[in-house]
């Protein structure tokens, strides 16, 4: 399977959610978000990964503030309160999702 950006976000214009779930295969589910003005988001049971696609903005990780830009990677591990902040018209991401509920608890960092 092969999507690009554009196809995304083109998909996911046609739903009223903000995020649309494109793929899945065993625990691994992918994701396109973007975010309208505000970021609802809540923890999540399962270990995430998000792949910044456009835009910038400001990322908030169990109380940690990080500038965001295209391209950036971004860990959460499960059940840690996480949210995009004062992000551009034009934001969007990948988010994976993978493994058990509550985590793979690894030790690597």
């Amino acid at each position: 399977m092969k999507i690009n950006p554009q196809e995304a976000l083109q998909k996911l214009e046609g739903v009223e959610s903000p995020f649309l779930n494109l793929f899945e295969h065993g625990t691994l589910s992918v994701e396109v978000y973007k975010p309208k003005k505000i970021d609802l988001q809540q923890p999540h049971s399962r270990d995430e990964v998000y792949i910044i696609i456009s835009g910038s903005g400001e990322f908030l990780n169990d109380g940690v503030r990080s500038d965001v830009n295209s391209g950036d990677f971004l860990f959460v591990p499960a059940g840690i309160e996480h949210r995009f902040e004062n992000f551009t018209d034009d934001f969007s991401t990948w988010v994976l999702f993978y493994g058990p509920e509550g985590g793979e608890n690894s030790s690597i960092s």
